[in-house]
């Protein structure tokens, strides 16, 4: 089965992938500080570099649990703000995986040691170590960015949402085909049994 055919699963799943990674790795440490003053290593979680990362996170994991229940239009506006919050996040991200600059973590080392300036910082900064998460962040930012475009292309070919609002006779009428698994779900939420259909 094509990828456009399988969008509407493929698209929900990569929202609901990025925003929930997202969430998990706000609070993970992005950043580790090695300190000149051999004073104990600073650990800066993802929230405290890109302030941003929390909340469009769970922005994006909210668009993902509704998005296979919208209508064409919303499909559309849902993807174009996954498209914006992935941009924003991909920014805030690639800086922090190679070269981390001093900037991303000064809030952090003021706080720690009650300096502030970027020259007693620097003097306090002996080098700055990324963890994976950052990158394991990036890649699903990428995704979030694939499913956002993807759900653009295969819009029109995903089935009209609202099954569980139609009359009972219309929610027994079964399509041939394989089964979808977003369609699986919303049948056993409203008492069918999608595996028990004519063949």
């Amino acid at each position: 089965m094509s990828i456009l055919r399988r969008g509407r699963s493929i698209c929900v799943l990569g929202f609901l992938l990025a925003g929930g990674v997202g969430i998990i790795s706000s609070t993970q440490t992005w950043l580790t500080v090695q300190r000149a003053d051999a004073g104990e290593p600073l650990a800066v979680a993802g929230a405290d570099i890109v302030p941003l990362l929390a909340p469009l996170s769970l922005a994006v994991l909210a668009l993902g649990a509704v998005l296979a229940m919208t209508g064409l239009v919303l499909r559309h506006v849902f993807a174009a703000l996954g498209a914006g919050a992935a941009v924003v996040l991909i920014l805030g991200t690639v800086p922090l995986i190679a070269a981390p600059p001093q900037s991303a973590v000064t809030a952090a080392v003021t706080d720690a040691t009650g300096l502030a300036g970027e020259q007693a910082i620097g003097e306090i900064v002996a080098r700055i170590e990324p963890s994976p998460w950052p990158s394991v962040a990036l890649v699903c930012w990428i995704v979030l960015l694939a499913a956002s475009v993807l759900t653009v292309v295969s819009a029109r070919r995903w089935k009209t949402g609202g099954r569980r609002y139609r009359t009972a006779s219309a929610s027994h009428v079964h399509t041939a085909g394989p089964l979808d698994p977003v369609d699986s779900w919303d049948e056993l939420s409203h008492g069918d049994d999608p595996t028990d259909r004519p063949r």
